[in-house]
C-alpha cells in the first residue's frame, strides 16, 4: 500500500504527517455528517413524507431500507476500488454521487422513484463510508484509532442531532423535499476538502475484480430484502416467498463456496477464523438487528401513536444524540478499564433492556420520562457501535486492513437494511389495517415491536462471549490482571 500523489505515482511509503492526521477526522466528518444527517432528516419526516405520496407510514420502510441495502451490495467493492484507483478519487466521485442522488431523491414524485434514486444515493455512500474509515485506519496506529475514531464521531454525532429537528422544521414550516436539498452544499464543500487535502492511498498492483463474487452475493441479499419488504403485505403468495428465500439461500450459498476457492474474493471470509473479527463482525450484525429498527419506530411512536407534531418528535429524538456525543470522550478510558469483552456482554443486555423499556411509553407517559430513556439509550448505543467498530481492527495486519474494513461495512449496513424490515413487519403483524389505525392500535403494534427488538438484542450478547478478557488490548490498552497464585 503507497501512499501517491500526481508527481509520483510509485513514491515509496511516507508516514502521514501532523497536519494531515488533524485534518483527515474532519475531512471524513464530513461525509459520515451527510449520510446521519440524511438517515436521521428522513427518519423523523416518515409520516408526513408517507401522507404527500399517498402510502402507508409502514410502507415508508422500503425507502429507508432500500439505502442501506444498497450500501451493503456495493460497499464490497469500495476496497477493490479503493486499492485499485486511489483514496482521494474513489472519496471524491462517492461524494459527488451521493449529493447528485440527494437531489434526484428530492424531485422525486412517487415512492417507487424516490426509492430508485435512493438507492443511487446508497451508491455513493458504500463508497463513502467505508473508504473514509479504511483513510482513517491506514493513517493512525492502532494505538491511536480508539481516540481518532471517537474524534471522527463527535462531529458527525452532530448529525444525528441536529437531523430530527431539522427534518420536523422543515416539514413544518417547508416542503418535504427539502429535507434532500440539505446535503448540496454540504456535498459541494466536501468536494473541496478532499481535492485539497485527503491522503491517497493506493495499492501498486492491485488484483482483479471478484464479479461472478458481486452477482452472487448482492443477488442474494437483495432478494432476502425484497422477502422481508414483501412478507406480510400479501402482494406474493406463500409458496412464491419460500421460493425466493429458498433461491436466496442457494446464491449466498454458492458465493460461500465460490470465497472459498478463489484466489481474490469480493469478501475474504477467511478472516472469520480471527476471534476478534469474527466477534465484533458476527456480534455488529446481530446487535444492529436490534438497534437498527429503533429510528425507524420511534417517529411512528411519537406522531402516529401519541399524535406529537413532527418538530416535537425531532426535539424528543435529539437526547439520544446528546448522549452519544457526551460518551465519546470517555470512550478510551472505559475501554481501558473494562477492556473490550467486559464491555460489549454487559452493554449489550442493557441495551436490550432499554429497548424493551421503550414499550411502556403510552399516552399517559411524561415527556421528562421519555427524554430521560432516549438519553440513556444513546449513551449506551454510542458505547457499543464504537466498541464494536474498532475491535474489528485489533488483530488485523496492515495487508488484511482493506478486507477487514469491507466485510465490517458490508454486515453493518445489511444489519441496518434488515432491522428495519424485521421492526416494520413485527410491528405490522399486530395491527390489523395500516391505512386506518388509530392510536391506540399504532402504539400497541408499535410496543410489541420494542419487545421483540429489545429481546433480540439481548440475546446477541452470546456472540461476545467468545471473546478472551485480553482480546484486543493493543486497541483499548486494557491490561489483564494476572490471577492470585
Amino acid at each position: 500500500m503507497i501512499p501517491v500523489n500526481s508527481n509520483a505515482v510509485t513514491a515509496p511509503p511516507a508516514a502521514p504527517g501532523e497536519h494531515v492526521k488533524r485534518l483527515l477526522p474532519w475531512l471524513v466528518a464530513v461525509a459520515f455528517f451527510m449520510e446521519s444527517l440524511d438517515t436521521t432528516i428522513l427518519n423523523t419526516a416518515v409520516p408526513t413524507i408517507a401522507k404527500a405520496l399517498a402510502v402507508a407510514p409502514l410502507s415508508m420502510k422500503a425507502v429507508l431500507s432500500s439505502y442501506t441495502l444498497s450500501l451493503a451490495v456495493f460497499i464490497p467493492i469500495s476496497g477493490w476500488m479503493a486499492d485499485r484507483f486511489g483514496t482521494r478519487r474513489v472519496f471524491s466521485s462517492a461524494i459527488g454521487l451521493f449529493t447528485l442522488g440527494s437531489f434526484l431523491c428530492g424531485i422525486s414524485s412517487n415512492i417507487h422513484a424516490l426509492v430508485a434514486c435512493r438507492i443511487l444515493q446508497g451508491c455513493g455512500g458504500a463508497m463513502m463510508v467505508p473508504v473514509g474509515r479504511l483513510t482513517m485506519v491506514r493513517t493512525f496506529a492502532k494505538s491511536e484509532l480508539i481516540r481518532a475514531m471517537s474524534f471522527v464521531a463527535i462531529p458527525t454525532l452532530i448529525g444525528p442531532m441536529l437531523g430530527p429537528i431539522a427534518g420536523g422544521l422543515i416539514v413544518g414550516y417547508f416542503h418535504w423535499r427539502v429535507i434532500f436539498f440539505v446535503n448540496l452544499p454540504i456535498g459541494l464543500f466536501g468536494l473541496y476538502l478532499v481535492y485539497r487535502h485527503l491522503p491517497d492511498y493506493r495499492e501498486e498492483h492491485s488484483h482483479p475484480l471478484d464479479t461472478v463474487g458481486l452477482i452472487l452475493f448482492g443477488s442474494g441479499i437483495g432478494l432476502l430484502s425484497y422477502v422481508l419488504e414483501v412478507f406480510g403485505e400479501h402482494t406474493l403468495s406463500g409458496r412464491a416467498i419460500l421460493g425466493l428465500l429458498v433461491i436466496s439461500a442457494g446464491l449466498l450459498t454458492g458465493y460461500g463456496l465460490r470465497a472459498t476457492r478463489t484466489e481474490f474474493p469480493l469478501l475474504r471470509l477467511s478472516l472469520f477464523r480471527i476471534r476478534t473479527f469474527r466477534a465484533s463482525v458476527s456480534g455488529s450484525y446481530f446487535t444492529r438487528l436490534g438497534i437498527g429498527g429503533i429510528p425507524f419506530l420511534l417517529p411512528l411512536l411519537y406522531q402516529v401513536g401519541l399524535g406529537f407534531t413532527p418538530i416535537q418528535s425531532g426535539l424528543l429524538m435529539m437526547p439520544q444524540a446528546v448522549a452519544s456525543m457526551s460518551l465519546k470522550v470517555a470512550m478510551p478510558s472505559i475501554l481501558r478499564r473494562f477492556g473490550y469483552r467486559g464491555v460489549l456482554i454487559s452493554n449489550t443486555v442493557m441495551l436490550g433492556l432499554l429497548i424493551g423499556l421503550f414499550a411502556t411509553i403510552g399516552a399517559s407517559t411524561p415527556v421528562w420520562l421519555i427524554v430521560a430513556q432516549t438519553f440513556v439509550l444513546g449513551f449506551f448505543t454510542s458505547l457499543q457501535y464504537t466498541s464494536m467498530n474498532t475491535l474489528v481492527y485489533a488483530d488485523i495486519t496492515e495487508e488484511q486492513t482493506s478486507s477487514a474494513s469491507t466485510i465490517a461495512s458490508t454486515m453493518q449496513q445489511m444489519s441496518m437494511s434488515f432491522g428495519i424490515a424485521t421492526a416494520s413487519l413485527v410491528t405490522a403483524l399486530f395491527i390489523p389495517d395500516r391505512f386506518h389505525t388509530s392510536g391506540p392500535e399504532m402504539i400497541h403494534g408499535i410496543h410489541r415491536g420494542f419487545l421483540v427488538l429489545g429481546g433480540m438484542t439481548v440475546l446477541s450478547a452470546i456472540v461476545f462471549h467468545g471473546l478472551k478478557d485480553d482480546d484486543g488490548e493493543s486497541v483499548s490498552l486494557h491490561e489483564v490482571l494476572p490471577h492470585a497464585g
